[in-house]
C-alpha cells in the first residue's frame, strides 16, 4: 500500500462526489483518480524511478496534488518550489535535490528556462500547452506501457525547502507514513469528516497549504475549493457562493480578508472554523471574525513537523486566544532549557518535538543537530500553563516570519556585505500590524560613501525573493555589539524600531 490509496479508494466508494473544484471546473475522485494514472505514466515514461525527485514550479493546481499521489506510487519525491524565490535561490534548490523532471507553470517557464540553463540534463516540462525543446504535461501518453509501482508507505515522497539560519536552503524529507500521520494529527483537531468543505488559498509548496487542510479533506473524502494564489476578494466570493466550512489563512491574508471592502456584507455563516498559525498571532487579528461568529483555531509547527505538533480547538478559541493550544493527540512535546533539561510549568523553554509525522531528515545532512534522539529542536521558545495550553513567546534563532513566510538575516547580510559603501549591516525584524514582523536593514556606511536607502534596497533586486526585501532602511553610526563583537540584536531591535 502506498499513500496514493486515499483517492483511489475514495474513488471506488463515492466516484461521483467531487473531490476538487478549480477555477469554475468540478474534479470527481473518480476523475482525480484518473489524473493520478495519468500523472504516473507521464512520470515513468519521463524516466522517473523510485528515489528519483520530480521538481514543480507554479501557483496551486490539481495536477500538483497529481504528481504528489503519483510519485508515491512510483516511490519517487515532490520538491514543491516557492515561486516567490528569485532564480539564484531556485538554481541553489535544484542544485541541491538534484530533480530529474521539472514541470513548470506557464507563468515562470521563461524564469525556469534560465535558471535550467545549469541544468543541462534536467528534463523540462511544460505543465500546460507546449514550449519547443520541452516535454508537455497534457500531452499523448504513452500506450502499451505498464509501470513499475514499488511505492510503499515507508518511502520519502515529499521534500519541502526551508531556510536554514546560515542562510542555507534545508530539504525536509517527509515519507508517505509520516504524511498519513499528519493527516490524522490534522483531522482530529478540526473534526475533519467527508461532509465538510475546505477552501485552500496558501501555497501549497508550503506544508501549510498543501498538509493541514487539502491533504487531510482528501483522505476524509471531502470536497476541496483550490484558488490558484490567494486574493481576499476571490477568497469572500467563493466563501459566499461555494460555501465552505473549513479554511487556513496566515496572519497576513487574515488582516487582508477582514480589510477588504466585501468584508461586512458577505455571508460568512457556512464557516464553522477558520484556523490560522506560521507565528504569534495578535489578538487583534481574531476579534474580526469572533465577532461574527466564527472561531479562530491555531496550529504551531514547523516545516519539519509536518507540520501539525500543536494545536488549538474550535471550542477554546475564545477562551484561549493567542494559545497555539495543545499537543496534538499523535505528538509529545516538551520544552527545555539552554542545557536540554525540561522547565516547569509557567517557565519559558525551546520546544522539541517527536511524533510519527516529523521529517524523516534533512536531505543529505542526516546528522543535522536540530533533529537529534527522535526529537527536532524548533528554536522557538514557548510556557505551558496548567491546563497544558502553549503560549509561543519568541524564538532562539533570529529567524524573521513576515506575512507567513519565513526570512532568515544571513541571508540578506550576505547580500549587503558585497556591497563596497557598506561598512557593516545587520538584518532584525519588528513587529508590524500588517506582516506580523517588518524586516528591516542597518546599515553603517564607509566613510564618504554615498548611499541611500532606494540603492540599498536595489542590491535585493534579482538576488532574493521580494518578500525577503527590507521594508526599512535605518542608517546608523554604529552597531551594538558585546564585549566579543557579536551584534546584539535585542539591543538593534530597540534601536531601528524606535527609529
Amino acid at each position: 500500500m502506498n499513500f496514493s490509496r486515499i483517492v483511489e479508494r475514495w474513488a471506488g466508494h463515492r466516484p461521483r462526489h467531487v473531490a476538487v473544484h478549480f477555477q469554475g471546473e468540478d474534479i470527481s475522485y473518480a476523475a482525480l483518480w484518473r489524473r493520478v494514472e495519468a500523472a504516473t505514466l507521464r512520470l515513468a515514461s519521463l524516466g522517473i524511478h523510485r528515489g528519483d525527485r520530480v521538481a514543480y514550479l507554479g501557483y496551486n493546481h490539481p495536477d500538483l496534488l497529481a504528481m504528489l499521489f503519483a510519485c508515491a506510487r512510483l516511490g519517487a519525491m515532490l520538491v514543491p518550489l516557492n515561486f516567490r524565490l528569485a532564480a539564484p535561490e531556485h538554481a541553489e534548490i535544484l542544485a541541491s535535490a538534484d530533480p530529474a523532471v521539472f514541470v513548470v507553470d506557464p507563468d515562470f517557464q521563461e524564469h525556469a528556462a534560465t535558471v535550467a540553463k545549469s541544468f543541462p540534463l534536467l528534463r523540462l516540462v511544460a505543465l500546460k500547452g507546449e514550449r519547443a525543446g520541452w516535454f508537455a504535461w497534457q500531452g499523448s501518453l504513452p500506450t502499451g506501457f505498464a509501470p513499475k509501482l514499488p511505492g510503499t508507505d515507508a518511502d520519502p515522497v515529499l521534500i519541502v525547502y526551508t531556510s536554514g539560519t546560515t542562510g542555507k536552503p534545508k530539504g525536509a524529507v517527509h515519507t508517505q507514513a509520516g504524511l498519513m500521520w499528519n493527516i490524522v494529527n490534522a483531522a482530529l483537531y478540526q473534526d475533519l469528516t467527508g461532509s465538510d468543505h475546505v477552501l485552500t488559498v496558501l501555497p501549497m509548496f508550503h506544508v501549510g497549504g498543501l498538509c493541514i487542510q487539502t491533504l487531510p479533506a482528501l483522505h476524509a473524502g471531502a470536497t476541496v475549493t483550490i484558488h490558484a494564489r490567494f486574493d481576499a476578494g476571490a477568497f469572500l466570493r467563493d466563501v459566499a457562493a461555494r460555501r465552505p466550512t473549513l479554511t487556513l489563512l496566515v496572519p497576513a491574508t487574515l488582516k487582508a480578508v477582514y480589510a477588504h471592502p466585501d468584508w461586512e456584507r458577505t455571508d460568512l455563516s457556512s464557516l464553522r472554523e477558520v484556523n490560522t498559525g506560521s507565528s504569534t498571532v495578535p489578538d487583534s487579528l481574531f476579534a474580526p471574525f469572533h465577532a461574527r461568529g466564527i472561531p479562530v483555531g491555531q496550529v504551531y509547527g514547523a516545516t519539519e513537523t509536518g507540520p501539525v505538533s500543536i494545536y488549538l480547538r474550535a471550542e477554546d478559541a475564545i477562551r484561549k486566544v493567542g494559545s497555539a493550544g495543545k499537543a496534538a493527540v499523535h505528538a509529545e512535546i516538551r520544552l527545555v532549557d539552554a542545557e536540554g533539561r525540561d522547565v516547569a510549568p509557567g517557565e519559558v523553554g525551546e520546544i522539541l518535538v517527536r511524533a510519527p509525522n516529523l521529517m524523516q531528515g534533512y536531505w543529505k545532512d542526516p546528522d543535522n543537530p536540530a533533529f537529534r534522539d527522535g526529537w527536532f529542536h524548533t528554536g522557538d521558545l514557548a510556557r505551558v500553563d496548567g491546563e497544558g495550553y502553549y503560549w509561543v513567546v519568541g524564538r532562539t534563532k533570529d529567524m524573521i516570519i513576515s506575512g507567513g513566510e519565513n526570512v532568515y538575516p544571513a541571508e540578506l547580510e550576505n547580500v549587503l556585505a558585497d556591497c563596497p559603501a557598506v561598512a557593516e549591516a545587520a538584518v532584525v525584524g519588528i513587529p508590524d500590524p500588517k506582516w506580523g514582523e517588518a524586516v528591516v536593514a542597518a546599515i553603517v556606511k564607509k566613510p564618504g560613501a554615498a548611499l541611500d536607502a532606494a540603492a540599498v534596497l536595489s542590491l535585493f533586486d534579482g538576488r532574493l525573493a521580494r518578500f525577503k526585501h527590507p521594508r526599512r532602511v535605518v542608517f546608523v553610526d554604529s552597531l551594538p555589539k558585546s564585549a566579543l563583537g557579536k551584534v546584539q540584536k535585542v539591543e538593534l531591535r530597540k534601536l531601528v524600531g524606535a527609529g
